[in-house]
Formats: structure tokens, sequence, C-alpha cells
């Protein structure tokens, strides 16, 4: 199972942030030797287009571990061979791996994914949970193969999705639920101590990534339903709707609509010393809101500066 040091040699592949709380408890145990990391080459992020390294590397450089940075991870195939690994494991990756990796470790290779497989596979599974009003996630771990998110289960763990709680602050809460998690699962499936359970497939459901234009406001729904779309595209792509030609982002709503069906959907009212707009069925309370260009404000700081914003349609 282990090398001749008593340690599985395990490579850790991962690019976001998501992943640093399991390669960090990964990196601390004793029974494991990260003999390589691989992550995504540095990248322009921003307005400014900075070169940046990936949470991954940044953490893996602090702990003087080897690093590589494929374009395609098939490039180097040969130098993963080389290592004998007795395990991969996979956290946010951002790529496809193909078979001929996955096949090369003696135990094969191991996926960290934010939600309960088979539900929601694919890219924006935070946001799926959310934008259907499940109660609850979790998190799987799985053993890889060549489909995207079908490989057999080897455990799950549940975490609750609060009322409030935007893809944001789950993404957070699933990333912090994963270090035990991660290490107890390897270690009994290492030791024999877990058979892995094939995915009923016809339960699946396929999350694609998302874009900036998904997250365009339509008025026509339910108010119920915008306010967790509204969560659901926080951070990003941040849900957004189109007023006088200017792009203005919906940051947050009140969680429960009010009962006003009085105006089309997309028109704006003022609801005491705040702003609403009437949905498809019943109006939302718009709490923080920012127009293009512009930083985020309350809706009633928002609406001192903007007061020809009331009696408008959004859309």
């Amino acid at each position: 199972m282990t090398d001749n040091n008593g340690k599985a040699k395990i490579i850790f592949i991962g690019t976001a942030d998501f992943g640093l709380p399991a390669f960090k408890a990964l990196i601390k145990d004793g029974d494991f030797e990260i003999v390589l990391v691989i992550t995504q080459p540095d990248k322009p992020i921003g307005r400014k287009q900075i070169v940046t390294s990936s949470p991954i590397k940044i953490a893996a450089e602090k702990n003087d571990l080897i690093i590589l940075q494929p374009e395609h991870i098939i490039d180097i195939k040969e130098k993963i061979s080389l290592l004998k690994p007795d395990l991969i494991f996979v956290a946010a990756y951002a790529q496809l791996i193909p078979e001929e990796i996955l096949n090369l470790p003696k135990y094969g290779c191991l996926n960290l994914h934010a939600s309960l497989l088979p539900k929601y596979r694919g890219s924006a599974i935070i946001q799926a949970a959310i934008l259907n009003n499940d109660e609850q996630t979790g998190l799987t771990i799985i053993k890889m193969d060549k489909g995207l998110d079908t490989g057999p289960i080897l455990a799950q763990t549940v975490v609750s999705i609060g009322k409030e709680d935007t893809a944001g602050t789950l993404y957070d809460k699933l990333s912090a639920a994963s270090p035990d998690f991660t290490i107890t699962t390897i270690k009994k499936y290492l030791a024999g101590k877990i058979t892995p359970a094939t995915q009923n497939s016809s339960q699946a459901n396929y999350a694609k990534e998302l874009t900036k234009s998904d997250g365009l406001i339509n008025w026509s729904k339910p108010a119920i339903n915008l306010e967790r779309f509204i969560r659901a595209m926080n951070p990003w792509p941040i849900a957004w709707t189109w007023w006088k030609g200017k792009q203005v982002k919906i940051i947050s709503a009140q969680s429960q609509p009010i009962e006003i069906n009085s105006y089309k959907p997309g028109k704006t009212f003022k609801y005491n010393s705040g702003l609403a707009v009437q949905c498809g069925q019943n109006a939302l309370i718009i709490k923080s809101l920012q127009l293009e260009g512009k930083s985020a404000l309350l809706s009633e700081d928002f609406l001192r500066g903007h007061e020809d914003f009331i009696g408008n349609m959004l859309g």
C-alpha cells in the first residue's frame, strides 16, 4: 500500500481555493507524502490582467513541493508514471483528466466533488442546489473513471443549505467540511475498508458551466424563484438586469417576497424606504445593488442618488 518510508505516495491535482483545506490536511498528515502537485498554468486575472498563480500553487510553494503546470495534463503522463504514485487526488482542477492518467496510480484517482452525487454532475453544482431550493447538499469522493463525475462513490458527507446562503457562502461551507472527510475516506479506502458503489445514472442531473449572460434576470418569473436565483448567482456571474441601457447588478434581495401584484413584471417601485421590483408573481425587495461602473450600495443609499430609478421598467 505504501512506499518504503511507510507513507502513501500521493499526487495532488487542483487549482481553485476550494481544494485548499483538503490539500493542507494531506500535507500535514504523517501517513501521506505529496510527491507532486499539478495545477493550472498561471494566468492573467482582473482588469489589470496581472499574471497570477493558483491558490494551490501558492500553498505548494510554501511547503516546498514539486509543482507542474501543464497546458494539457496528458503532456506529463511519463513524469507521473515515473513517480509510481499510490494515489492521485483531484479537487477543483478545471481540466478533464484522460483515462491513460487515471490508470497510472496503484489505487487509481479520487475526486472531491461538491454535491451529493449522482445529483449535480458538471460545473455549476453549488448554484444548482440553491436554485432548486434544496435543503442540503454535500461532498462526495468518487473513484474517477473516463466519464464526467460518473465514477463509483467511496463516501459522502452532508452540508445544510441556509435560507441566506449564496453560492459563495455555500462554497466556503463545503470547502471547510473537506479536510477530515478527505483524510478519513482516503485512509479507509487504502486500507480496503471501502467498497466503491456504482452511481445510479438515472438520478443524475448535469449543471453546465455558467457564463455572464446566465445572470440576466427574467422578471416574469415568481419572486420566490428570483430570490434564490440572486443568491445562486452570487458571487459570480452575479444576477443583473438592464436599466436605461446600463447593467445593474442585483447583489441581494429580501428572502421573503411581498404579495404585491399591481404592476408589470420588471416595474420598480418604492416600498417603505427601500426598493422593490414587481415579478411574475409577487414582488421582490432589493437589499443591495450596483450600477455599472459604480460601487455596490444598499437600496436606500442607491435611491438617494438615483431617484429616477423608481417607476422604471427593468429588463
